[in-house]
């Protein structure tokens, strides 16, 4: 195997070196979009040459117009015949992986037709495939609340490498971050969060129940790290990722130390005084944001209990107050539940959403 290069410049040699002449030459002035979004790590940024162990080879997806669907097959079969076995020392043949359903591992071959991954689709199937949403239709407040924030990093993340129509980059700016309302939503049921089990994180640890505070603590310092990508308007990756995109957050050195500390404290006391440096660090963070009155950023005590804490549902709250979308007000008098990301960790949910939205829509109704 050759030396490991990142799949975003290595596709983007593919199609310009391999795929675009050949489409010009047989296909000429062919309107399409030409990008690498969607799954794989590499879309993210963060493959490795581990990551060339499975779903990794030259590909990139073609988009078509609905009117030039019917030359995909037309497409795909040229480029079976035109393209190399090989790129950058790279297999660009691939093959089902023998035990595992919807994986494809590279394969070396020298001769017959190239199994290449030149995956040709229109914008609209791409949308309805990884999102269940009709493209041509505006996104409503319960559409993006039903969107896990990791496939929407998928979506606007990786490399446009060619787009002559401008429907792909017009996807991906509608996508780019939520509506205002929605985003406020989200703070606030991330807030809410935090309040709900702030304060049950020492209760554990003050009967003895290390092992239990700990687990509150490690389930807080998820809702921290959340709450940094919301307040940054960055879509959190999935969870391989989740830690590896907070390291790239402006505020990611100055929380780590505590969220270590949290995670690795052999007491409550010190688990507890660790998670409030990070809440107040947090709450100045909202206050730089301007979006509501400022909030004391010290910590209190929680109803005379001997346990100190941010008071995340005040904050809450005063985030919730200045919602004014009528929709996005509706469902957050409701309850602070918060989108799909807030009160679902379940891989099936988050990775394949598009099976499940039509009935997690129906939770906001």
């Amino acid at each position: 195997m050759p030396t490991f290069m990142p799949a975003l410049e290595l596709n983007r040699r593919f199609y310009t070196e391999l795929v675009r002449p050949a489409l010009d030459h047989y296909f000429p002035n062919l309107p399409h979009a030409a990008a690498l979004i969607g799954y794989g790590s590499e879309v993210l940024g963060f493959d490795t040459e581990m990551s060339t162990d499975h779903n990794w080879f030259p590909r990139v997806f073609l988009f078509l117009r609905d009117e030039e669907l019917e030359l995909a097959s037309p497409i795909k079969e040229m480029l079976s015949r035109e393209l190399p076995h090989e790129f950058l020392g790279f297999p660009v043949d691939s093959i089902p992986a023998p035990d595992d359903p919807g994986t494809r591992l590279m394969k070396r071959k020298s001769k017959g037709l190239v199994d290449h991954q030149v995956v040709l689709t229109t914008l609209h199937d791409f949308a309805l495939e990884n999102l269940a949403w009709d493209s041509s239709s505006p996104l409503s407040p319960v559409d993006w609340l039903t969107f896990p924030s990791q496939v929407l990093r998928t979506m606007t993340a990786g490399s446009v490498y060619f787009d002559n129509v401008g429907e792909l980059s017009r996807f991906r700016e509608n996508l780019a971050w939520y509506p205002h309302d929605v985003w406020l939503y989200l703070m606030a049921s991330t807030w809410d969060r935090i309040g709900q089990e702030e304060h049950l994180m020492p209760r554990a640890g003050f009967i003895g129940d290390e092992l239990g505070s700990t687990l509150i603590g490690s389930q807080l310092v998820r809702d921290v790290m959340s709450l940094c990508f919301l307040m940054v308007k960055q879509y959190a990756p999935y969870p391989k990722w989740f830690g590896s995109g907070f390291k790239l957050l402006a505020c990611a050195e100055d929380l780590t130390p505590n969220m270590w500390r949290v995670q690795q404290a052999k007491s409550w006391q010190a688990r507890e005084i660790a998670l409030n440096s990070a809440c107040e660090l947090l709450v100045r963070m909202h206050n730089a944001l301007g979006i509501t009155d400022r909030l004391p950023d010290k910590v209190s005590a929680f109803h005379g209990r001997p346990f100190k804490i941010i008071h995340g549902d005040i904050i809450a709250g005063a985030i919730a107050r200045c919602i004014t979308n009528p929709e996005v007000r509706r469902i957050s008098e409701k309850g602070l539940i918060g989108g799909l990301d807030q009160f679902s960790d379940n891989s099936e949910l988050r990775s394949n959403v598009a099976r499940w939205r039509l009935a997690l829509k129906k939770l906001y109704d």
